[in-house]
């Protein structure tokens, strides 16, 4: 069986943004409100966060519990992992995610700027300056015959899109969500229609899910 490149659960806004301007420590999404992207997903039953019994099934929670499946290893941009730009000030810093990150899984942050790996709990994070296709060949021998799974922000998942690398993507569209500024995925989903098949699914949740796979 072939490994996938896979993106999943992508929050993005109506008007197509994946996240807002002035990302800081303290706002990692900028001026975007996570919790108003990720609304549909923590109102599941399967949302791994949740401390009291219930929320919804179907689709929604379907999505949310197959996050983990088959994956053996993710690759993020740096802004994903964390808010410092050019050269490390702070090696200190080890991700937004604490002592025990979600991932359990190897990731590869692709920067400019290399430092040393290291280990928290059971997720090895990789510094990585290298082509989009040699990063995917390194994240898929660490994945040990597993899917990958490319965690983005959006200026990665676009560098994975031009070099035609990303096999299936799951969109989640929040269109009551307006942003106006910040990292930009499309101007419509159109734009991928020529390389991929694509379901648009409304959810009872208000989310609007667009489903991707290669022609």
């Amino acid at each position: 069986m072939s490994q996938l490149l896979k993106v999943q659960n992508f929050f993005l806004s109506g008007d197509g943004f994946g996240t807002g301007e002035g990302q800081s420590q303290e706002r990692p999404f900028g001026h975007a409100n996570p919790a108003e992207l990720a609304a549909w997903a923590g109102a599941t039953a399967s949302w791994p966060n949740r401390t009291d019994p219930g929320g919804s099934m179907g689709l929604d929670d379907h999505l949310v519990r197959d996050f983990h499946y088959n994956i053996g290893a993710e690759i993020m941009g740096r802004n994903k992992f964390g808010y410092q730009r050019g050269e490390w000030a702070d090696h200190e810093w080890l991700g937004w995610w604490g002592d025990e990150p979600p991932f359990h899984t190897p990731v590869f942050v692709m920067t400019h700027h290399l430092r040393p790996s290291f280990t928290l709990s059971d997720t090895t994070f990789h510094f990585v300056d290298d082509e989009p296709a040699i990063v995917l060949d390194k994240a898929k021998d660490a994945a040990d015959g597993k899917d990958v799974r490319l965690g983005g922000g959006v200026t990665v998942i676009r560098e994975f899109l031009d070099a035609g690398l990303i096999d299936t993507l799951h969109i989640a569209m929040s269109p009551h969500v307006t942003l106006g500024s910040g990292e930009r995925l499309w101007e419509s989903p159109e734009e991928l229609f020529d390389r991929y098949h694509c379901d648009v699914i409304p959810s009872p949740s208000g989310v609007i899910h667009h489903l991707f796979w290669r022609k």
